[in-house]
């Protein structure tokens, strides 16, 4: 039987990148949760304030189980999306990768796409603040999920670190990254936090 590998974090910390150069590597599946409501019409309404469609975890979850179901037995597969833990069942998941980013480069990224100054504070708070990391561990177990520092690192570099963890030769941590604390110890934490 073959892995089932999330790949999660915030918006821009390089999920999908990392995602596709991993999937080449192992020559995995690769399941953009993202594109997969966009392209299959899995979504119940638009976030007009977000701009950014509102995904049918239900009916998402039923697709991705089924793209499982029919791959499992002859590639690994690596579900790439922020919310992978809401549409995977927990006990297939081999193993999840929480990238992180510093807020500044993050900040930077968001701003390049052309982001509007509210959603970069939300998903700066929700980096700063673990988020993505504290679904992982609650959804699938801590022994599971793996941390990883993308910041200003090559996807290629990351995927490295990753397979590493996979051949035994890095351990996988979490709760090791801590922003919060480095934000409040340069007195930067409020220029990012101000507005929560």
């Amino acid at each position: 039987m073959k892995r089932v590998i999330l790949i999660m974090g915030t918006p821009c910390v390089g999920k999908t990148a990392v995602s596709l150069q991993l999937a080449k590597e192992l020559k995995a599946v690769h399941v953009d949760l993202g594109k997969l409501v966009t392209d299959e019409k899995l979504s119940s309404g638009e976030d007009k304030k977000r701009g950014t469609l509102i995904a049918d975890t239900t009916r998402l979850a039923k697709r991705v189980k089924q793209i499982i179901d029919d791959n499992i037995d002859k590639k690994d597969i690596i579900i790439d999306g922020h919310y992978a833990t809401d549409v995977v069942n927990s006990e297939t998941v081999a193993q999840a990768f929480v990238l992180r980013r510093h807020p500044r480069e993050l900040r930077q990224l968001m701003t390049e796409r052309g982001w509007q100054e509210e959603k970069i504070r939300e998903n700066l708070a929700a980096e700063i603040l673990d988020v993505c990391l504290f679904d992982a561990v609650k959804a699938v177990g801590s022994e599971k999920v793996c941390e990883i520092d993308a910041t200003g690192r090559s996807p290629i570099e990351v995927v490295h670190e990753i397979i590493q963890v996979f051949d035994g030769k890095e351990p996988c941590t979490s709760g090791d990254i801590d922003w919060l604390g480095k934000l409040e110890q340069v007195g930067q934490l409020d220029d990012y936090l101000k507005e929560f």
